[in-house]
Protein backbone atom coordinates (compact mmCIF):
# COMPACT_ATOMS: atom_id res chain seq x y z
CA UNK A 1 0.00 0.00 0.00
CA UNK A 2 2.41 2.74 0.76
CA UNK A 3 4.50 1.92 -2.33
CA UNK A 4 2.12 2.63 -4.55
CA UNK A 5 1.20 5.79 -2.46
CA UNK A 6 4.69 7.04 -3.22
CA UNK A 7 4.52 5.58 -6.84
CA UNK A 8 1.37 8.06 -6.93
CA UNK A 9 3.12 11.11 -5.24
CA UNK A 10 5.98 10.48 -7.63
CA UNK A 11 3.44 10.42 -10.91
CA UNK A 12 1.86 13.68 -9.87
CA UNK A 13 5.16 15.47 -8.99
CA UNK A 14 6.39 14.74 -12.41
CA UNK A 15 3.04 15.66 -13.92
CA UNK A 16 2.68 18.72 -11.94
CA UNK A 17 6.14 19.92 -13.66
CA UNK A 18 4.44 19.87 -17.06
CA UNK A 19 1.40 21.79 -16.89
CA UNK A 20 1.14 24.97 -18.08
CA UNK A 21 -1.98 26.60 -16.56
CA UNK A 22 -1.81 30.00 -15.81
CA UNK A 23 -5.63 28.97 -14.05
CA UNK A 24 -4.80 30.51 -10.63
CA UNK A 25 -7.01 31.18 -7.03
CA UNK A 26 -8.97 34.62 -7.73
CA UNK A 27 -8.38 34.61 -11.66
CA UNK A 28 -11.97 35.74 -12.74
CA UNK A 29 -12.26 38.10 -10.00
CA UNK A 30 -13.11 40.63 -11.92
CA UNK A 31 -15.06 39.42 -14.28
CA UNK A 32 -16.99 37.42 -12.07
CA UNK A 33 -16.19 37.53 -8.41
CA UNK A 34 -18.17 34.19 -7.52
CA UNK A 35 -16.73 32.13 -10.19
CA UNK A 36 -14.96 29.89 -7.22
CA UNK A 37 -17.56 29.82 -4.76
CA UNK A 38 -20.22 29.30 -7.24
CA UNK A 39 -17.95 26.27 -8.41
CA UNK A 40 -17.31 25.17 -4.73
CA UNK A 41 -20.87 25.06 -3.64
CA UNK A 42 -21.95 23.01 -6.61
CA UNK A 43 -19.02 20.57 -6.64
CA UNK A 44 -19.80 20.02 -3.30
CA UNK A 45 -23.67 19.21 -3.76
CA UNK A 46 -22.70 17.19 -6.30
CA UNK A 47 -20.30 15.34 -4.27
CA UNK A 48 -22.54 14.91 -1.50
CA UNK A 49 -24.99 12.92 -3.86
CA UNK A 50 -22.22 10.97 -5.35
CA UNK A 51 -18.79 10.94 -3.10
CA UNK A 52 -17.16 9.60 -6.27
CA UNK A 53 -17.84 11.74 -8.71
CA UNK A 54 -14.72 13.63 -7.17
CA UNK A 55 -12.34 10.98 -8.40
CA UNK A 56 -14.68 11.32 -11.86
CA UNK A 57 -13.40 15.29 -12.05
CA UNK A 58 -9.69 14.30 -10.81
CA UNK A 59 -10.14 12.40 -14.17
CA UNK A 60 -11.91 14.45 -16.17
CA UNK A 61 -8.73 16.96 -15.37
CA UNK A 62 -6.13 14.53 -16.29
CA UNK A 63 -7.33 13.78 -19.40
CA UNK A 64 -7.99 17.60 -20.18
CA UNK A 65 -4.95 18.47 -19.11
CA UNK A 66 -2.25 15.40 -20.20
CA UNK A 67 -2.28 16.11 -23.77
CA UNK A 68 -2.41 19.37 -25.10
CA UNK A 69 -2.72 21.55 -21.65
CA UNK A 70 -5.55 22.56 -19.65
CA UNK A 71 -8.03 24.05 -22.64
CA UNK A 72 -11.42 22.42 -21.74
CA UNK A 73 -11.05 20.90 -25.39
CA UNK A 74 -13.06 17.74 -23.48
CA UNK A 75 -15.88 19.42 -22.85
CA UNK A 76 -16.88 20.64 -26.47
CA UNK A 77 -19.72 18.35 -27.82
CA UNK A 78 -19.75 17.74 -31.13
CA UNK A 79 -19.70 14.45 -33.92
CA UNK A 80 -15.77 14.83 -34.12
CA UNK A 81 -14.98 16.03 -31.12
CA UNK A 82 -12.54 15.05 -28.13
CA UNK A 83 -15.19 14.26 -25.62
CA UNK A 84 -15.72 11.38 -28.05
CA UNK A 85 -12.48 9.88 -28.08
CA UNK A 86 -12.11 6.34 -27.16
CA UNK A 87 -10.32 7.23 -24.19
CA UNK A 88 -12.59 10.19 -23.25
CA UNK A 89 -16.07 7.92 -23.11
CA UNK A 90 -15.46 6.83 -19.17
CA UNK A 91 -15.11 10.54 -18.39
CA UNK A 92 -17.59 11.68 -15.60
CA UNK A 93 -18.72 14.99 -14.66
CA UNK A 94 -19.13 16.46 -17.78
CA UNK A 95 -22.91 17.34 -17.31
Amino acid sequence: MESSMWFVFVVILVMSSCVQGQLKAGFYSSLCPRAEAIVRSTVEAHSNKDPTILAGLLRLHFHDCFVQGCDGSVLITGSSAEMNAPPNLGLRGLM
